[in-house]
């Protein structure tokens, strides 16, 4: 490749911050894989979040860059996996796989997109200097015509009113996107720096504590909790399901939860999640069962389900919170059996199509 910006280039990132901020410009925060994409020609490159070439596993991608992009340019946005009206994260985490048979047949099942947000090269042209609102200007002309015939390949949509931000803060969810970016009009790229800023949804929910996994550095210690909420099981009884994880403790608290949590350290044979009492229910190896947990430890120390915490978590996904939910508190206040999914806010639909039109 010969382009004015060569890989490895490192993604410019955001900081979390509590509300949306004013006079900016304002994007959906696509929930997907972050990508840096490199066209010179016939060549084609995709850059992963932390620099290593993922274009192996997306090889219907790759043609449509081909069709769809300027001939000479880098591009930075996501990989996303769009199923119906909504994005399927479980869909696009098992596109990474070793095998070239199985990442052929997943390309033709489970096709990705690219969702284009910022242009750092155009022709003989850096870009990473220019402020983001001329960027933004140039990715539109340049990227935005000659991708409008490929359907794998868009620009995201922007806004700089602050009040349509919010509206697409509130109704994007539905489509299973991951909340909000700002980003300073005038503000060049800088790699690897958090100069823009998201906003994720926010909401706790109260589950029971049924087990936890070892710390991997002191195994004696608690790694993280198993979150179970109580859901209605095949036989018309009710089951409790894995909803997802806690962690984020110091080493300290770490070894404390450990103290704390050993009067309930119980047998597998009759806990809610012996395998032989699950059913079709959601089990902690389940829930550990993806392209992301192949080779980890996934056994756990079960606890009885008499304890109940809160946690903050941003989203679901399907049955289980999207990501790692953050401890907020004990709740010994709470009864077990009424925590359920039922607490739980619902998102309402909204059409992905109608984002990326």
């Amino acid at each position: 490749m010969d382009l004015p910006v060569l890989p490895p280039v490192k993604p410019m990132l955001a900081r979390a911050v509590a509300k949306i901020p004013a006079g900016m410009s304002y994007e959906p925060k696509w929930d997907g894989f972050r990508s840096i994409v490199f066209r010179d020609g016939d060549e084609i490159e995709i850059g992963s979040r932390n620099t290593k070439s993922i274009k192996r596993y997306f090889p219907e991608l790759a043609e449509a860059f081909l069709a769809g992009l300027p001939e000479r340019c880098v591009l930075d946005g996501e990989i996303v996996v769009p199923m119906g009206d909504r994005l399927d994260w479980a869909a696009l985490g098992q596109r990474v796989h070793p095998a070239a048979s199985r990442i052929r047949l997943l390309a033709e099942e489970t096709p990705a997109s690219f969702v284009a947000f910022d242009l750092l090269a155009l022709g003989d042209t850096s870009l990473v200097d220019t402020p983001f609102a001329e960027r933004r200007r140039l990715l539109e002309d340049a990227v935005g015509a000659t991708a409008a015939s490929v359907a794998a390949v868009h620009v995201t949509p922007t806004t700089t009113d602050v009040d349509e931000a919010g509206r697409w803060f509130e109704t994007f969810e539905g489509a299973g996107l991951d909340g909000l970016i700002a980003k300073p009009l005038d503000v060049p790229y800088q790699q690897d720096k958090r100069v823009m800023f998201k906003v994720k949804h926010d909401r706790t929910a109260d589950c029971v504590v049924a087990g936890y996994r070892p710390y991997a550095a002191e195994p004696t210690a608690v790694g993280s909790l198993l979150l179970g909420l109580h859901t209605e099981a095949p036989d018309g009884g009710t089951a409790l399901a894995a909803v997802g994880v806690a962690s984020a403790f110091s080493r300290e608290r770490r070894r404390t939860l450990a103290a704390e949590l050993a009067p309930l350290v119980t047998d597998l044979a009759g806990h809610p999640w012996a395998p032989e009492r699950m059913g079709d229910i959601r089990t902690p190896w389940e829930a550990g069962e993806s392209r992301w947990g192949k080779g980890k430890d996934l056994s756990f120390v079960p606890l009885r389900p008499e304890l109940v915490v809160e946690v903050r978590y941003d989203q679901l996904e399907g049955p289980r919170f999207r990501h790692t939910a953050q401890f907020v508190r004990f709740r010994p206040d709470r009864d077990p059996d009424s925590c359920t999914y039922a607490q739980l806010e619902e998102t309402v639909r909204y059409d992905l199509s109608q984002i990326l039109r």
